[in-house]
């Protein structure tokens, strides 16, 4: 269920959004971020992600989410439960101005660790590009949000 403009701005100054996002690691254990081209987080590398609809279970949107995101569909029973998290960020996907709202999310963070022969087909909807970074880099890296980087501790 998508909302019109106009409501979905309502719900992003009222209340939290629930999204899930994806700590997906290759065989060799590197991450796939992708640098954002949208709000929150413009610019930044980030990992692949996005919310969950109305009425949507937590099986659908993780089949949705990686289809959409990844390019192939996988269920939420391949992936671990890395924990809940809070997202929150000064701009909205309405922008960055004191006239726009912020942006709280309440994240569940997955990790799927991709068999050594997947491939990924990596849309570009919301993302500039993809690439897979060691978590060295990831840690060490500016350009890497904040947010993305806390999924580190709990990849342990």
């Amino acid at each position: 269920m998508w909302l019109s403009n106009e409501s979905f701005r309502t719900v992003v100054a009222l209340t939290p959004l629930v999204a899930i996002d994806l700590v997906v690691q290759n065989a060799e254990g590197a991450i796939l971020l992708g640098q954002r081209l949208n709000r929150p987080a413009h610019g930044y590398w980030f990992v692949p992600g996005g919310r969950i609809l109305k009425n949507e279970s937590l099986d659908a949107a993780f089949r949705r989410l990686t289809l959409d995101e990844l390019g192939q569909a996988f269920e939420r029973r391949q992936a671990r439960l890395l924990g809940v998290y809070e997202h929150f960020y000064s701009d909205s996907v309405f922008g960055d101005t004191p006239t726009h709202p912020d942006t709280h999310y309440v994240v569940l963070g997955y990790q799927l660790r991709l068999p050594p022969s997947t491939t990924l087909i990596t849309p570009a909807a919301q993302h500039d590009c993809f690439r897979w970074w060691r978590v060295a880099e990831m840690q060490a890296s500016s350009q890497v949000h904040d947010n993305a980087r806390a999924y580190l501790d709990a990849l342990q």
